[in-house]
């Protein structure tokens, strides 16, 4: 026969529930800790109302530094969009330039797309360290200017010579949310890098995924061009 469990409470907790003096006590303990700690209480309280005051401030003042940022960088792309690259890079004496951008509004939205704009101006002026340099401070959600991002660093490194460094970047923006559009481009470019680096089977399947992939792609003609001359190579 199961034995009749019995519901009757400890009797610590009943002196804590009925006792008045047990309650007493408990509170004294606690007053007594707080009156023996009340700096360093005072303190952690202090630090903490610092602390989040100092995050809602860094909050409030980028956000009005980047709608600022915003502002200005207005002409110098601009500039960019007309060709007028040393104006985009500097300004006109009136409006400030790209590089003022990155210079006086750090960890804004502006100075990282900043650092893409110029990157691509140093690129284009055969400026190929700092090209990776500004290239590779900037960074994005959207997959098309990312992946456009990787395949210039990718650029400046063949023309530097770094090839695994560019073969690096290529893959990066090849495989950055493929799309029929850009993707066969940059795998172009792969399948150039792998063969310059003498990495033929590389280059071949590179060349293959947009035969497989991308038969509708421009790529596609020259892409099954270079495979079967590749193919013939390898099988000397």
């Amino acid at each position: 026969m199961a034995t009749k469990q019995s519901n009757k409470a400890p009797e610590h907790h009943n002196d804590l529930i009925e006792d008045p003096s047990e309650i007493a006590a408990r509170l004294g303990k606690g007053e007594a800790f707080v009156k023996q700690n009340s700096k360093v209480l005072a303190g952690v309280l202090i630090a903490a109302v610092v602390l989040i005051g100092g995050i809602l401030f860094f909050q409030i003042n980028n956000q009005n530094q980047n709608e600022e940022a915003q502002k200005e960088m207005f002409q110098a792309v601009y500039f960019f969009e007309q060709d007028s690259v040393q104006l985009a890079l500097n300004g006109d004496g009136i409006n400030a330039g790209l590089l003022n951008i990155v210079e006086e509004y750090p960890r804004t939205d502006a100075a990282n797309l900043a650092h893409f704009y110029i990157g691509s101006i140093y690129l284009s002026e055969r400026n190929y360290e700092q090209a990776i340099t500004e290239l590779e401070q900037f960074s994005t959600d959207d997959f098309l200017v990312q992946a456009k991002a990787y395949s210039l660093i990718g650029d400046a490194n063949m023309e530097l010579g770094n090839i695994d460094e560019a073969i690096s970047n290529y893959k990066k923006a090849a495989e950055y949310d493929e799309n029929k559009f850009f993707t066969p481009k940059y795998l172009t470019k792969l399948a150039i890098a792998y063969e310059t680096a003498g990495k033929t089977q590389e280059a071949i399947a590179a060349y293959a995924e947009i035969e497989d992939k991308y038969f509708e792609s421009f790529e596609f003609a020259a892409a099954r061009k270079h495979k079967a001359r590749l193919e013939g190579l390898a099988s000397k």
